[in-house]
Parts: structure tokens; sequence; C-alpha cells
């Protein structure tokens, strides 16, 4: 084994990140869909050759595509072992139950060759808005069976020794909406595979073969040491949490997931035996998804482990396909990376905040609100517009939760309200901070958002997924729920409230038509009556919480006005008016 100085491997672990950051910036940059180019729902990486492990990500992924990409190499080489594989080869893959998420989640796999020799697959992934199916953008809240929900691609050679095989290529722009979007979007993918060539080339030819490969096993060694030795200082026992998701957008019964974490020295199993079974609606999950949900779960526990599969080595999950997190064909899926991945994390997130309590912290929003329009413009011809958004993340001991953060699962982002407006008929009326939407606490949670958009064309079709809406993210230490999900459809002096709150497919557009989205807020920490009441004051002064909040909710009493800057605490008011609070919950 090549002797490694810890200098050198601290060089050769920069190079190999900032070389997939480039390809993340290359794909984001030359993407012709704006969730790639402006959103940030992407990622690359480097994967073992023949187990096809994870080696690096670039810091720009979404967080669910570290296991996603890794099991998804593994389809390829298996692929690969009975097809054969070559230089220049490229194969293209979206199949969730081939190591996928959902359909619009488009995967290339392609390995890279050093000098005549294959020394791992370089992999990328992009959510194009639309794989057709019988929603514009996928999100299909009633769909039955994956069938309904696009065209299912399985690993197949898109290139055979750098030749483009054209008719996979006419078939897959045949069977998408906006065609012409993605044929950009497939050219970005292979642009950063270009980019990452030729800068791993670059680092072979200045450290040697022997000398990077050696850098890699043990960089996956120093991440497993480093994941152990945190989990063997949670003491030995098993952790139980469960939440649960609203619906499955056909059967309006809620989901449940259930976890009992055991912790037994460096090892960390998940069982989720006692989890839902499987559902009809399009809320199941692939295992592929639901393992990769665990991962990032500990990542945010233990943020600080380099990411690669020696950190996840440590994780033994059960999820038996008894229950909806291990989706077997031809179950549909299209919620399961957006958000049946989030509730997987929470719960993760959840178990180890009671096995390890100094870092927990409330729950977080949970949900990206997957909201997709079609239809055809007189001018601007075929659309599909897909827009996911933030919310708040939950409070923990010593600070408030992030206002209007990304979700757990990825770095990705809302698009600008302008491109919206640009390349859309739509015009967004408001688009705003949530107030009292954080649950209410010694330290408070952060805020989700509100957002209304109205429809401009002639007629178009709304369709959307989401969660959130029965069941707000959990408050932690006497702390409070943060607000729930609420959408509406205002047409005229008519209100549509879907009947699964969060879920509806395929409902028709008129001009003037508008849509209401409410994003859940993070849970609050500690009890509220402890809240500094000076912080309450400049919460106040934010319209991050109301007075009436303020003075039921955390017990503070203020004087002044808000906008003309001599709002004040009432400090005696405030002590009294605490006091009785504190009396009547001891008698309650």
């Amino acid at each position: 084994m090549t002797a490694i100085d810890p200098l050198t491997l601290s060089v050769v672990r920069g190079s190999l990140e900032h070389i997939t950051e480039e390809m993340d910036l290359t794909l984001k940059r030359t993407a012709f869909s704006p969730v790639i180019s402006e959103g940030n729902d992407l990622a690359n990486g480097f994967y073992h050759r023949d187990t096809g492990e994870v080696i690096v990500q670039g810091k720009w992924g979404l967080a669910i595509f570290i296991g996603v990409m890794q099991f998804t190499c593994e389809a390829v080489i298996a692929e690969a072992e009975r097809r054969g594989v070559e230089e220049g080869d490229v194969f293209l893959v979206n199949d969730p139950y081939s190591g996928g998420t959902h359909l619009m989640d488009m995967g290339m796999v392609k390995p890279f060759y050093y000098r005549g020799q294959r020394l791992l697959w370089m992999a990328n992934r992009g959510h194009w808005p639309d794989m057709g199916g019988m929603v514009p953008g996928g999100f299909g809240a009633t769909s039955t069976e994956i069938y309904q929900e696009g065209l299912r691609i399985p690993p197949v050679k898109l290139f055979k020794q750098g030749e483009l095989n054209e008719d996979v290529l006419i078939i897959l722009m045949t069977n998408i909406r906006v065609a012409e979007e993605r044929y950009g979007d497939f050219k970005a993918h292979l642009a950063a595979f270009s980019v990452g060539e030729r800068r791993l080339t670059a680092l072979l030819e200045r450290y040697g073969v022997d000398t990077v490969l050696a850098c890699m096993d043990e960089l996956k060694r120093r991440s497993e040491r480093q994941m152990r030795s945190y989990l063997a200082e949670i003491p030995d026992g098993t952790y139980t949490y469960e939440d649960f998701l609203d619906s499955d957008g056909v059967v309006n019964e809620p989901l449940r997931i259930h976890l009992a974490l055991t912790i037994a020295g460096s090892d960390a199993r998940l069982d989720f035996s006692q989890s839902s079974p499987p559902c009809k609606g399009p809320m199941n999950s692939v295992i592929s998804t639901t393992k990769s949900a665990c991962y990032l779960g500990f990542k945010h526990i233990f943020p600080d482990i380099p990411v690669n599969s020696g950190c996840f080595a440590p994780l033994h999950i059960h999820a038996p396909e008894s229950t909806f997190l291990n989706a077997v064909l031809p179950r549909p899926v299209a919620g399961c990376a957006a958000e049946v991945s989030q509730r997987v994390a929470d719960v993760v997130m959840g178990a180890l905040g009671r096995a390890a309590p100094e870092r927990a912290q409330a729950g977080i929003f949970g949900t990206v609100n997957n909201c997709t329009l079609g239809g055809i413009d007189p001018e601007r011809g075929p659309y599909v517009a897909y827009m996911f958004n933030g919310g708040g993340y939950g409070g923990f001991e010593g600070g408030d939760g992030l206002n209007y953060g990304s979700p757990v699962i990825s770095v990705a982002r809302s698009q600008p309200a302008e491109l919206y407006e640009q390349r859309y008929p739509v015009r967004i009326r408001r688009f705003a901070l949530r107030d009292d939407s954080g649950g209410a606490g010694k330290y408070r949670g952060g805020l989700g958002a509100e957002i209304e958009l109205e429809f401009l064309g002639e007629e178009g079709t709304l369709s959307f997924i989401a969660d959130r809406g029965r069941f707000g993210p959990k408050g932690l230490s006497g702390g409070g729920e943060g607000a729930k999900t609420v959408l509406e459809v205002l047409d005229g002096e008519t209100r549509y409230v879907p009947p699964h709150i969060t879920k509806d497919a395929n409902l028709p557009l008129r001009k003037g038509t508008r849509f209401r989205q409410a994003t859940p807020g993070g849970g609050g920490f500690g009890n509220p009556l402890e809240r500094d009441p000076a912080a309450v004051a400049d919460d106040v002064r934010n319209e991050y919480v109301s007075p009436q909040s303020a003075r039921e909710v955390y017990g503070v009493v203020l004087k002044g006005a808000p906008k003309d800057g001599t709002l004040k605490v009432d400090e005696k008011a405030t002590e009294a008016l605490r006091g009785r609070k504190k009396l009547k919950a001891a008698g309650d």
C-alpha cells in the first residue's frame, strides 16, 4: 500500500472536491432548465470502479444524491458486467428501481479511463422538469402505478465508444414535453463530464495513479473511523421516533414512519419495519432514496465528516418491502425524493436527538411544496413550470431556527420570481416571510413563507405534491409546533382547498386564477415563557411574531408602536403576566 503523508492527502482531497464542484458549476451554468441553473437541483461525483461507492460529491449537489448516485452506479456496473463497458461509453438512467429517486431526476454515468485503465466512474444527476406522464412536471398526486408518471429508463448506453445512439435520444425527446429545453440539459450533463475528465487527468499527471487511489482509500477509512468515534460516544440503547405524512394522494389517511434506532458500540441499526405498508398513491419510496435519506440525516447531525462511503459503513438499515419505504415495481414514487425522503431524514434526526440531546433541534419544515404548471402559451409555445420552496428550521439550545431555509435533502433554493414571470404565464403577487409560523419557544422556530401566484394564460393545469398540512414540525423541550402547510386555489370568489390538503393533480386554470402557498415554520425549542423579552420585541419589530402572540404565547407586554421606533417591553407587566401563566401551567 502506498504511504500517504498528511499534506498530500489534504491536497488530493481538496483537489477532488474542487473538481466535482467545478463539474457542478458547469452543469448549473450550461443547463437550460431553471430548476438546475437557478435551483441547484443537481449533483456530480466520482465513484469506485468496482463497487460504485461514492468517493466524493460536489458541495453544490443535493445531499439526497450522495447515496442515490452510489446506488445508481451499482446498477450501471451490474449492467456493464452483463453487456461490457468501454472508454467513451455513457449510460443514461432515471429508473427509480435502478438506484434512483423519481423519474424527473435524470442521471448519466460514464467510466473514467486514464492511459487505457478504468480508474473510477463519474456520475451526475439533474432534475428535468418533465419526463412525460399524466401530469406536466411529473408530480401526479393521483397516480397509482409508475407507468403513469412518465418515461422510465433503466441503465442504457446513450454513447458507445463516444458515438451517440441517436435512436435512444429520439425516443427520449419524443416522449417529454418541452424537448428543446431537455436537449440543452442533456448537453450540460456531458459538458460536466468533459470538465471532470480534464481536471482529473491533470491531477493524475501530477501525483500518479497509485498516490491518488491510495488517497481515496485513506479518505474512506478516515471517514468511517470518524463516524464510528461519534457513534461510540452515544450511550448504547434503542431510541424510537416517529412522524407522519399527510396522505398518499389517493387514500386520505396518514402514512406512518417509525424508526427504532439501536446504537451498539460504534454501529447504528435503523429499523423501519413498523412503518405503514405500501400505499396506492405516489408517496412510496424506493430503497435507494430511503437509505440516502438516512445517510443525510446522520450527516446533518455530524456535519464535519467528509462525504464518502466510509462515513455510512457503520449504518445498517432495515426497511422491508412490507413498508412503503421499500417500494417494488410498479408502485408509483413521484413523491419519494422531495417529500418522503425529508420525513425519513426528520425521523432519523429526531431519534438521534434523543440519543444525543446536546445535538438535538426541533422539527424542520420538511416539505418543498412541489408545484407544477403546464400548458401551451400562444406566444411562447409549450411550457412546464416547476416551483419548490423552503421553510423554517427548528430552534435549538442556544439559537433560533433559520428563516426560510433550503430543505435538508439539498442546497436547492427557490428560483427568482423574475425568472418565473419572464418564462411562464404567471405573476408572483406575494413572496414574503410568514409571520407567526415559527414554533414558539425559548428559542423560536424559523419562519416559513407565503407565496401567491396569479395565472396569466388562457388555460393551463396545476398539480402539486406537498406535505405538513396535518402534522406540523414538532417542538422540543416544551417548544411549540411550527405552522402547517396551507395550499389553496382562488378563482374569483371561489376558494378551493384540496381534499388531501397538500396533494392534487391537473386542476384547471383560467386567466386570473391564483394559487396560494403558505410553507411551514420550524418547531420551537424550550418554554416560550423563558424567551428573552427583548428578543420577543425584536420579533414583533421584524414582523416575525404578531403583537397578539407576543402577549398570549410569550407572555410579553409591549408598549409603543413597531413602526415608529417606540416599541418597548413593559417589564413589570411582563413579569406579572408570565407569573400568572406559569402558575396556570403548573395547575394544569
